[in-house]
């Protein structure tokens, strides 16, 4: 079905839907937001007023089967993605789900199949794919900037946060009963995300993940290698307990490299022996608006084409299970 105007629905309108997402649905040419559900009704409420929205319910099914919404985006936390994604595929309406698509590879497998079989897209919020940064960076491989490409190597590290110190009320994304894992599946998933769309398709993954500082009962440290279908080679390391932060990427070819980072703002870096380039870019405002544009603009029938699938996610999903040995 292609749409004029793609009305929206918002499942879960908190932290993330206020600046990073939310406002991309009304700025979005063809695009509106119509009707947004929170559990607790008043903060529904509360949410619809600040932003201009039409309609706010307190129960999900009464938002998807809403006449006035054309599409769902489904912003809670990943315990809820597969169940959501299934009502809204039975009501016939096309799905953004938030990032991690799902706690498991299996919960993905469910969701993309329910999509197929109504006849609905499943798009996934992995927003870097069509941030300028990202693309400029995919432009570089497309061009042979660095060569033939070897291997890409990640390594990300962080302190650890005052909420998951001798904390009883953890917050979600560290309880694996919700998020799947633990910040390995928040975070790294960007990261792998990202490299899927670079350079192209995992084919095999293995890893360790252990918990160190015993601060929680998810993992807070993980080191996985991988393969892509390409030949291409990888390695990542992800440490939640460090004592700074760092955030690096290293695409390696046979003549230069391309470094970056997945959460910074630090330049792209194309490094060759003739020297080193260089492209800044300033974060965009919603970050979700580039990517929530193609999705936009898919629905429509302007012959765009949104890069980030149920079945890319799912892919995600299957190389962090690999890794953590799930």
């Amino acid at each position: 079905m292609t749409y004029n105007k793609v009305r929206w629905g918002i499942i879960g309108c908190g932290d993330v839907t206020e600046k990073k997402s939310g406002p991309a649905f009304q700025k979005v040419k063809n695009s509106e937001l119509v009707a947004v559900m929170r559990r607790t009704g008043e903060l529904a409420k509360d949410y619809a007023e600040r932003h201009g929205v039409a309609k706010w319910y307190d129960d999900a099914n009464a938002l998807i089967n809403d006449p006035d919404v054309d599409a769902v985006y489904i912003a809670t936390p990943p315990g809820s993605h597969k169940e959501y994604t299934l009502t809204a595929a039975a009501a016939g309406k096309p799905v953004y789900v938030e990032k991690p698509m799902a706690r498991t590879f299996n919960e993905c497998n469910e969701m993309v199949a329910a999509c197929e079989e109504a006849g609905v897209p499943l798009y996934v919020a992995y927003y870097r794919r069509a941030q300028e940064r990202f693309l400029k960076i995919k432009e570089l491989l497309d061009q042979n900037a660095i060569g033939d490409v070897r291997f890409v190597s990640s390594t990300q590290y962080q302190t650890a946060g005052e909420d998951v110190k001798g904390s009883d009320q953890l917050p979600w994304r560290v309880q694996p009963e919700i998020a799947g894992g633990g910040l390995f599946f928040d975070l790294a998933s960007h990261t792998l995300d990202i490299l899927d769309f670079l350079l192209g398709p995992i084919q095999e993954a293995k890893g360790f993940s252990s918990n160190q500082a015993g601060y929680y009962r998810a993992e807070d440290i993980v080191t996985g290698t991988y393969q892509f279908e390409s030949g291409v080679q990888g390695v990542g390391t992800w440490c939640f307990t460090a004592f700074e932060e760092v955030d690096i990427n290293e695409i390696v070819g046979s003549k230069g490299k391309i470094s970056f980072s997945t959460f910074g703002d630090d330049p792209v870096t194309l490094t060759t022996v003739e020297g080193k380039e260089q492209w800044s870019y300033e974060r965009p405002l919603h970050v979700h608006q580039p990517l929530v544009e193609t999705i936009v603009k898919e629905l429509t029938g302007s012959g765009v084409s949104c890069t980030s699938t149920g079945d890319s996610g799912a892919r995600t999903n299957w190389a962090m299970d690999k890794i953590v040995g799930k």
